[in-house]
């Protein structure tokens, strides 16, 4: 059987999908990001971008591109839409760390790759031509895949061709070269099947585009602490998975207890001399740190994590604990560390996400 397929790689805590756009087709690697639902890449004329090693995308050069006219429907799928002076469709689209594009909403073909290697092409795929892009960017990332719910997603706008609106992943691990890909898949075939899987519901509890799950505890090694004194008052959907936040942030007081929980049962002092690492839980090691398994108890599903996905190196010899705190209330975030090797499957018809642990580098 043909899947649809894309190559996704680690860079710098985040991770790329690469994508083929225009006739002929061009490459652009976007941040891949389940938390948000628009595909959008830095477009050709460019009155403010951030720096790519890449060139920017010129319209221009492609015959499948096509402005979306201010009047059409489509204009409005997006909160932002706008007419321009030329009557097509204006966008502007902000993220939760400031990040923010403006441009042309376009239509444009994408190709795919396949598991039989023939390539697939889509038309009429709805995206954003970015002419003003601020934010943190490093000069890999030349756009964004938004993966999330909402009919400008990419997995929206591809489900009725591929058989089903479903997709799985494998990231691989964070200090993986950029070299070695892993596979993202779409539709049918993409489904996560075998020995070991988990799965656990998803949670809808509001129009926008987040994949939340209901988190009921964490256990480092034997200890166990709820995310509620009351079991049964757990609130459903108290967090979101998302590939385009690197921590996994959990409830302050659950933080606390983990945090105090992992400094008990790691063997060495952690550093305290580095101004730059902040209030962060860290280790120098000349080795792999030996960290205890951290199982994080979902509603129907247990995900056991080792030291690998939950000890970041953000510097040669230094290892710190990747889970970070929310002080105000909001739900907490299933970062991109703790998802990396597993392949982690979405059924959206289904409403269910599935775990199932696995080596994303082969």
């Amino acid at each position: 059987m043909d899947t649809t397929q894309a190559n996704s790689y680690a860079y710098l805590g985040n991770y790329l999908l690469e994508l083929s756009v225009g006739t002929p087709p061009v490459n652009i690697y976007g941040i891949l990001d389940s938390g948000s639902a628009l595909i959008w890449t830095q477009c050709v004329p460019c009155d403010n971008c951030y720096k790519q090693l890449d060139p920017l995308f010129d319209p221009k050069k492609s015959s499948t591109y096509k402005n979306i006219s201010c009047k059409s429907d489509k204009c409005h799928l997006i909160y932002s839409g706008a007419c321009s002076a030329q009557n097509s469709c204006d966008y502007s689209y902000g993220y939760a760390d400031s990040s923010i594009t403006q441009g042309a909403l376009a239509s444009e073909t994408i190709t795919f790759k396949s598991s039989t290697g023939q390539p697939i092409k889509v038309n009429n795929i709805i995206f954003g031509c970015g002419h003003n892009n601020t934010g943190v960017f490093n000069d890999h990332e030349m756009g964004i895949i938004g993966l999330g719910r909402g009919p400008t997603s990419l997995i929206s706008q591809i489900s009725s061709r591929f058989g089903g609106k479903k997709f799985s992943q494998c990231l691989v691990p964070f200090h993986t070269d950029i070299s070695i890909s892993s596979k993202m898949s779409f539709g049918k075939g993409s489904e996560v099947l075998g020995v070991g899987v988990v799965s656990t519901p998803l949670v809808n509890k509001d129009d926008g585009p987040l994949y939340f799950v209901t988190l009921l505890g964490i256990s480092v090694e034997d200890t166990r602490f709820e995310i509620s004194n009351n079991p049964d008052s757990v609130p459903k959907g108290n967090m979101f998975i998302d590939s385009g936040t690197p921590p996994t942030i959990l409830p302050q007081q659950l933080y606390d207890q983990v945090f105090d929980e992992v400094r008990k049962r790691v063997p060495m002092n952690p550093v305290t001399d580095d101004p730059q690492l902040g209030p962060q839980l860290c280790y120098r090691t000349s080795t792999n740190l030996k960290g205890p398994m951290i199982t994080m108890h979902f509603e129907g599903a247990d995900i056991k994590l080792t030291p690998i996905q939950t000890f970041i190196p953000p510097k040669d010899g230094v290892f710190c604990l990747a889970f970070t705190n929310t002080s105000n209330g909001d739900p907490g975030t299933l970062g991109n560390f703790a998802q990396s090797n597993f392949l982690i499957g979405y059924d959206l018809e289904k409403d269910v996400v599935s775990f199932k642990p696995t080596d994303c580098t082969k």
